[in-house]
C-alpha cells in the first residue's frame, strides 16, 4: 500500500521552500530550502536550486517509506506576488522523475480580499 504525504512548495522570486508532511500536515517529514543546496544568494530562486532541493527532499522521504506525495504550490499572495516564483515547475518535475507518485497539485496561493494597499505608490515601481 502506498505511503502518502504533502509536499508544500512555497515558491518565491527570492527563494523556494519545499517542505514535506505527513497527511494532517501536523508533523514535518522533510524541509529543504535554496539556500541550503547553492552557494551564491541570487541562485537561490532559480530552478537549479529547486531541482537540487526537491532531490535532497526524496532522499529523506526515501529512507522514511513514503513513495507518494500530493502537492500543494504556494506564492507569496495576498497584496505581492501572485505568481509562483521560477523553481516551483522545476520542484515538481524533479520531485516525479526522482520516482514519487505524485497525486494531487493544488494552487494554495492566499488572495487579498481587500486588505492593505500594495506598496510601490499610485504609478508602481519605476525602473
Amino acid at each position: 500500500m502506498a505511503k502518502w504525504a504533502i509536499a508544500h512548495i512555497f515558491a518565491s522570486y527570492n527563494n523556494i521552500i519545499i517542505t514535506v508532511t505527513d497527511q494532517t500536515g501536523s508533523e514535518t517529514l522533510a524541509k529543504c530550502t535554496g539556500g541550503m543546496v547553492v552557494k551564491s544568494q541570487k541562485d537561490e530562486a532559480s530552478p537549479y536550486a529547486a531541482q537540487k532541493a526537491a532531490e535532497h527532499v526524496y532522499e529523506i522521504l526515501r529512507e522514511k517509506g513514503i513513495d507518494s506525495i500530493h502537492v500543494r504550490v504556494r506564492a507569496q499572495g495576498g497584496n505581492k506576488e501572485p505568481s509562483p516564483g521560477p523553481g516551483a515547475q522545476a520542484a515538481i518535475r524533479a520531485l516525479s522523475r526522482a520516482g514519487l507518485k505524485i497525486g494531487r497539485i493544488e494552487d494554495v496561493t492566499p488572495l487579498p480580499h481587500d486588505g492593505t494597499k500594495k506598496k510601490g505608490g499610485r504609478r508602481g515601481r519605476r525602473v
